[in-house]
């Protein structure tokens, strides 16, 4: 079944994707660099950049940015005069996310911020970088509940909010499962269905990435 989920990936990235040979040089530095294998896909990226577009976004939050493959998804997205600060835990993938931006010319409208994101958060808020009007979170799944203390705190009234990675092969919705990661999530998606000011959905996502899903929420 994989295989298969694979194979219409494939089918529909050639029927709707142009090709792109910045984002392939993105995916193959990564590689080089030794970057654990975990970028979203590029039909998951597009959706990205199409979300970015449909908001209008202009101010744009990332929690997680790895190699910065997502990270120029967002900002190809970005209405005019925008930005994307992106929060990156580990210093080596943080310089292979400039080196990537830079190559994708997008330096300019990209601020790759690096440390623990529970710590540049509080900074963002003090240096009154929001309200964000889209924020995506793909960092570590047990971080996710503060990680949306903090989206809320940065956002306003019609921002949007995704969780990536939110379905764990299915894992979530077993209750015997202790992982951090899956609790981790499990309490996010709580926290997001119960929370007043959130109206949310998942959707459940099969291809390239196997089996998994995102949250999205909209802020009232």
């Amino acid at each position: 079944m994989d295989e298969d989920w694979g194979r219409v990936d494939d089918h529909l990235a050639r029927a709707l994707l142009p090709a792109d040979e910045v984002l392939e040089q993105v995916l193959a530095e990564n590689r080089a660099a030794g970057l654990p294998p975990i970028d979203v896909s590029p039909l998951q990226g597009a959706f990205l950049t199409l979300l970015a577009r449909i908001t209008g976004a202009r101010r744009v939050l990332e929690i997680g940015t790895l190699g910065g493959y997502s990270t120029i998804h967002l900002a190809r997205g970005l209405a005019a005069g925008g930005r994307v600060v992106t929060c990156e835990f580990e210093p080596r993938h943080a310089e292979v996310a400039r080196r990537n931006v830079e190559r994708a010319g997008l330096a300019g409208v990209v601020d790759v911020r690096v440390g623990a994101a529970l710590q540049t958060l509080p900074q963002l808020e003090q240096e009154g970088l929001g309200p964000f009007d889209l924020v995506f979170i793909d960092a570590d799944k047990g971080g996710y509940p503060q990680y949306l203390e903090w989206a809320l705190r940065l956002t306003r009234p019609g921002s949007v909010v995704v969780g990536d990675n939110v379905v764990r092969r299915g894992r979530v919705a077993d209750p015997a499962v202790t992982d951090p990661a899956v609790t981790g999530v499990r309490t996010f998606l709580d926290a997001v269905g119960a929370h007043p000011r959130l109206r949310a959905t998942a959707l459940q996502t099969v291809g390239a990435k196997g089996w998994d899903g995102f949250a999205i929420a909209v802020v009232d």
